[in-house]
């Protein structure tokens, strides 16, 4: 298999070009960029990424739930979107098999990504990419787990800023009609990394701020992940399927899980929230797995 950055050098080198006049792309986050309204005129050369590799049969299961979720969220509640995560594309193909769902490019319109940092400031390139898309920005924790003493303590007091600000945003912005979608793993699955399956115990604090939420498996990958980053990694032709599962007021969801924890004396009640979360996700990938494999026999 080829790499995304030569099977695709003539539309990345377009879509660096016109990044150059853009103003919405930034490469340094600080307290005052941590919401980044998305470049709509890098989508089409994403698009067409996305278009050469796309196979038929891809599409989204249950946009019915996502259209009463956006209606949840245009009449005032805090709603999430909480996907698998297996690779880089995931966000640009489900904005784009979003638009082409009828009424789809609405929901696509309301989503904002919350989005760790590195993906703005590692690579120009893939920060590109990631700037399509409205996001907000966040310093995650394990950035700088591998920093120096010293370095740490820098990196410490920058991700405190970065952070507040970031969630005085999302005070502000997630009853404004707005779908904030998270991935609740963190992190791309990587295969010989099983922890990067896990979910992270802070997505209970998202769990515990919002009123509704749809979880959404992915089956099928067009970009391959590898060590290195976005530009690095395999891409190949495939089937793309998103299923979202209905509409569950946080709340309740967030009660069961803890109750079953207490019943089990489990202590660490938030992680055991993320757990139900990745299982219950983990569940409908499988379904659809089989159900897809059943079509191509």
């Amino acid at each position: 298999m080829e790499v995304l950055s030569s099977v695709f050098k003539d539309i990345i080198e377009e879509a660096v070009a016109l990044a150059k006049i853009s103003d919405k792309i930034a490469t340094v986050i600080n307290e005052q960029n941590v919401y980044q309204i998305g470049e709509a005129r890098i989508l089409p050369f994403i698009d067409r990424i996305i278009d050469a590799l796309i196979l038929p049969g891809s599409g989204i299961s249950g946009m019915e739930h996502l259209y009463t979720l956006l209606d949840k969220a245009k009449a005032g509640a805090s709603c999430l979107l909480l996907l698998e995560h297996y690779s880089n594309m995931d966000l640009p193909v489900f904005s784009y098999l979003l638009r082409k769902e009828q009424g789809g490019a609405e929901i696509a319109d309301a989503v904002v990504a919350i989005a760790g940092m590195k993906l703005n400031e590692e690579n120009p390139t893939v920060a590109i990419f990631t700037g399509a898309y409205t996001r907000l920005v966040i310093y995650p924790s394990r950035s700088f787990r591998h920093c120096s003493r010293r370095e740490a303590a820098v990196e410490v007091n920058r991700s405190v800023s970065i952070n507040h600000a970031a969630m005085r945003k999302l005070n502000e912005i997630k009853k404004q009609g707005r779908l904030i979608l998270v991935f609740p793993s963190g992190t791309r699955y990587r295969p010989w990394d099983p922890n990067t399956k896990k979910g992270v115990r802070e997505i209970d604090s998202y769990i515990k701020s919002f009123d509704y939420m749809c979880l959404v498996a992915i089956n099928g990958e067009l970009l391959h992940v590898r060590q290195g980053d976005m530009m690095d990694d395999f891409v190949s032709q495939n089937i793309v399927r998103f299923t979202v599962d209905p509409v569950v007021s946080c709340a309740d969801f967030r009660a069961s899980a803890r109750k079953k924890a207490e019943k089990a004396g489990v202590e660490d009640k938030k992680q055991v929230v993320v757990d139900a979360i990745m299982a219950r996700l983990d569940e409908i990938h499988h379904k659809t797995a089989i159900e897809l494999e059943t079509n191509r026999l």
